[in-house]
């Protein structure tokens, strides 16, 4: 693919495919979800070579550094040389998931919870879903 000397910062998280559409990409830049240094970014801003941006698509947070700049859109594979992805490992969904997630196991075969086992279950787990990771529970 050609490279282009100037290219919006919408239209290249399009072409690297971290937005389906190039209206959610822009949409994202609006809203403040794409920051370059901390400070947030129009869609009408130039990519340069070696900038660092913070993308947030729903909870989870992607840093890339921009190793190319891509016209147009291509499949994955190619685009994802011209872009770094520097996320640090602890911010990854899977890495959290790993660690945070309770360990649930019921033995094989028998069948679906009562809602005496539903109960037990749930006050195993307490309130575990509706804290984030890391916050400490209340004492009562």
């Amino acid at each position: 693919m050609p490279e282009k000397e100037k290219l919006r910062i919408d239209k290249y998280l399009w072409s690297i495919r971290l937005f389906k559409t190039r209206t959610l990409a822009s949409d994202a830049c609006k809203a403040g979800r794409v920051k370059l240094d901390g400070t947030n970014i129009k869609p009408s801003h130039e990519v340069k070579l070696g900038e660092v941006y913070t993308v947030s698509k729903g909870p989870d947070k992607k840093t890339i550094r921009v190793t190319g700049i891509l016209e147009s859109r291509t499949d994955a594979k190619t685009a994802a040389g011209y872009y770094e992805d520097i996320t640090p490992v602890e911010q990854t969904p899977g890495f959290k998931s790993m660690f945070h997630a309770p360990i649930l196991k019921r033995d094989r075969g028998t069948g679906r919870p009562t809602k005496r086992d539903r109960r037990e279950i749930d006050g195993l787990q307490g309130d575990f879903f509706e804290k984030e990771p890391g916050e400490e529970t209340e004492k009562k």
